[in-house]
């Protein structure tokens, strides 16, 4: 198993972009930027790649509304390059709250819209002579739509790799299905190891049915909080308001993804209530209503031997890569983290 860390979007970069030099000279594989309504990610990986020598970069997500197929397509080609072909493109569809109210774009299709970004960028890094006829792109733009002028082109330069690695991140059944099938990588969120057979088997094999052989194995990409010591049972306080943001505030009512998850996974009760609090305004009242259970089985909290069994768990439910969300807040206890991590997963 892999291990991984996603980049604070808070605070000083340079301060982070020194400490995952640090943190790679201990081992670690694989370094993530999301972005959401945050800096772009795109900067960032970039600097990452110039202060950095081995360790893989992935963008943990690049929306796929926020940026044309082609754009997208040439964004990881040159990010690739920087980095000496280090790149995973890491694409979801994130929310409408954040699409529509932050880019000002509807949140349509995104499960075809999904399809086409990727069939989009796999033909540019080819360098084949742009042309795509889909449902929701068409390039170039036909005529009736624009002026007349555009013509299939090429990208000038050459890629490091004609296919970058795909990732997706998914939880619905449909998009699951599809990164199964699509990506060389799939990102749930709020992994459960003993769920999510239930969870995700039926979609992952029915989208594995489809796979072109090509793409190789499915890697798994998960994240998970983690405190590694004898007495950080605390800790799993730390975790509740991220979840409980989740399941209770990214979205509306009928209308949040990660609260269906948490239904999916047995807690339709618990997830009303949650979500009512959060809503209400009752933040840490829903934070203290998720169920104890979910909350120990997303982390990865407690003494060394115990960690060690929630890694195997993981790695039964087909995790390859561990992205840490480590909950020491030093560098110094981040680095330890690491390296501890690192020899678990070994």
């Amino acid at each position: 198993m892999r291990i991984g860390i996603q980049a604070s979007y808070a605070g000083g970069f340079r301060e982070t972009a020194a400490e995952i030099r640090d943190l790679e000279a201990a081992g670690l594989d694989v370094a993530m930027v999301s972005e959401v309504y945050t800096f772009d990610a795109v900067s960032q990986l970039g600097y990452l790649a110039a202060v950095t020598e081995r360790v893989e970069l992935m963008s943990a997500i690049f929306p796929i509304y926020s940026r044309t197929p082609a754009l997208t397509a040439m964004t990881a080609a040159g990010l690739d390059f920087v980095s000496d072909g280090r790149f995973i493109l890491g694409l979801g569809a994130s929310g409408p709250q954040v699409i529509e109210g932050w880019h000002g774009l509807p949140y349509d299709a995104p499960l075809q819209r999904t399809r086409e970004v990727v069939e989009i960028c796999r033909q540019v890094w080819r360098r084949d002579r742009l042309e795509h006829h889909g449902t929701k792109y068409e390039i170039p733009l036909p005529a009736d739509q624009g002026t007349g002028l555009g013509k299939p082109l090429k990208l000038i330069n050459t890629p490091v790799r004609e296919r970058i690695p795909v990732m997706l991140a998914a939880i619905g059944p449909k998009n699951v299905e599809l990164a199964a099938e699509i990506a060389e990588a799939w990102q749930p969120i709020w992994f459960h190891p003993e769920r999510a057979a239930d969870m995700w088997g039926d979609s992952l094999a029915a989208g594995r049915a489809k796979r072109d052989p090509a793409l190789g194995e499915l890697e798994v990409v998960v994240g998970a909080p983690v405190a590694v010591g004898d007495d950080v049972d605390g800790l799993h306080d730390f975790v509740r308001p991220a979840l409980a943001l989740y399941v209770g505030g990214m979205g509306a009512r009928g209308k949040n993804f990660y609260n269906d998850l948490a239904v999916r996974y047995g807690y339709e009760a618990e997830a009303k209530k949650v979500q009512d609090l959060y809503l209400d305004g009752k933040k840490d009242e829903a934070a203290a209503a998720l169920p104890e259970e979910l909350v120990r089985a997303v982390s990865l909290i407690g003494p060394e031997s115990y960690v060690a069994e929630r890694v195997a768990a993981l790695a039964e439910a087909g995790v390859t890569t561990l992205s840490l969300q480590p909950l020491d807040g030093s560098p110094e206890g981040r680095l330890r983290t690491v390296e501890t991590m690192k020899r678990l997963a070994g």
